[in-house]
């Protein structure tokens, strides 16, 4: 048996692999407040991690929230959209990843509050905190925990 057709196996199997890294990420949209700094610090945060952002300064952070389809009880200081998903608060961009690699079916993730530690609420104290999936009925699950 010849080694030829495992060696043209793997280099398909790794051709495909560097293909679906090669996708880009999906644009990223962030309805925030102008005078929000720790908004500002999670948009660096998802660039840093490929993400392109486009940041759009609202009056009525709960207003997008909710017209994009997130409970209020689950609200943050920023809401975004990517993709078909929405992303509340300070949601670690890997968890976003991992959201699009997996593709559940769901609202989205979501950090409630303001949790010290998160991403762009760096601090020397942080907290243990959660990211939740929303369920397109408003039901959450912890999706991660950090």
């Amino acid at each position: 048996m010849t080694k030829t057709p495992l060696l043209a196996a793997a280099l398909l199997a790794l051709g495909a692999q560097l293909a679906h890294a090669a996708q880009p990420l999906p644009a990223v949209d962030v309805y925030k407040s102008p005078y929000c700094g720790c908004c500002g610090q999670w948009v660096e945060h998802m660039q840093a991690a490929g993400f392109t952002v486009r940041s759009h300064n609202v009056d009525d952070v709960p207003a997008a929230r909710k017209q994009l389809g997130m409970p209020d009880s689950l609200g943050s200081c920023h809401t975004a959209r990517i993709g078909n998903y929405v992303i509340e608060g300070h949601v670690l961009a890997a968890d976003v990843q991992r959201l699009l690699k997996e593709k559940p079916k769901a609202v989205g993730l979501a950090v409630p509050g303001m949790p010290q530690g998160a991403p762009g609420m760096e601090t020397a104290r942080p907290q243990p905190y959660d990211t939740l999936l929303v369920s397109n009925d408003g039901q959450t699950r912890v999706f991660a925990r950090h």
